[in-house]
């Protein structure tokens, strides 16, 4: 598995690196120390995943997010922290990362590329712990995006965390059928992937 490491700080970079070439799944194709140099490295090498430090001197975290993301929807990008600010939460939720850690979680950083590299969203346990709250904020008129109950039924399980398959076994519906709904559904939204519909979601329910 082929990772980038990006962070200001390069004795955090030399850091990461060590720890995740002690697992020998792990590969560091390439360190950067900013923004900038992480939206470069990614074009260049395509990582499976990139592990990225929020707040770096001039483009942010964050913002090289954007930009990869914009780019590549596919990109699975590990943003890790020393803050819980739920700003930056938010940020990155609504941006699509697939995970974002608190550097303090020293165990979990290893495992947490590992689960972003098979298709899962990682956020450290704080940080779970403040999604109910910041996404009960705000509101979503389902009727304005033309949302049916069916479409907002497989809105909420996806939130859950359920597959295709225990989708269409809850609601008695085939595999093809629960693709094509969350297809128009994302479609309906302007919505990336599943774990940017599961933000809408929570943003309209207030809940997990």
């Amino acid at each position: 598995m082929n990772i980038i490491v990006c962070d200001d700080d390069q004795l955090v970079a030399l850091s990461l690196k060590t720890i995740l070439e002690a697992d020998s799944e792990l590969n560091v194709v390439a360190s950067g120390s900013d923004g900038a140099e992480a939206i470069a490295l990614y074009e260049e090498y395509k990582p499976d995943v990139m592990l990225m430090d929020i707040q770096m001197k001039g483009t942010s975290g964050l913002e090289a997010a954007e930009v990869i993301l914009s780019k590549h929807k596919e990109a699975k990008i590990l943003l890790l922290t020393t803050f819980s600010d739920d700003e930056y939460i938010m940020k990155a939720l609504e941006l699509g990362v697939k995970g974002y850690i608190l550097k303090q979680d020293f165990n979990g950083i290893v495992p947490a590329i590992k689960a972003v590299y098979g298709g899962q969203s990682v956020f450290g346990g704080e940080i779970v712990s403040k999604i109910p709250v910041l996404t009960a904020q705000k509101k979503v008129d389902y009727a304005a995006y033309d949302i049916t109950e069916k479409e907002e039924e497989v809105i909420a399980l996806v939130a859950k965390g359920k597959s295709n398959r225990e989708i269409a076994e809850q609601l008695f519906l085939s595999e093809g059928t629960v693709r094509n709904y969350i297809s128009t559904i994302l479609e309906k939204l302007s919505l990336r992937d599943r774990t940017q519909l599961a933000v809408f979601y929570l943003k309209g329910s207030g809940s997990l």
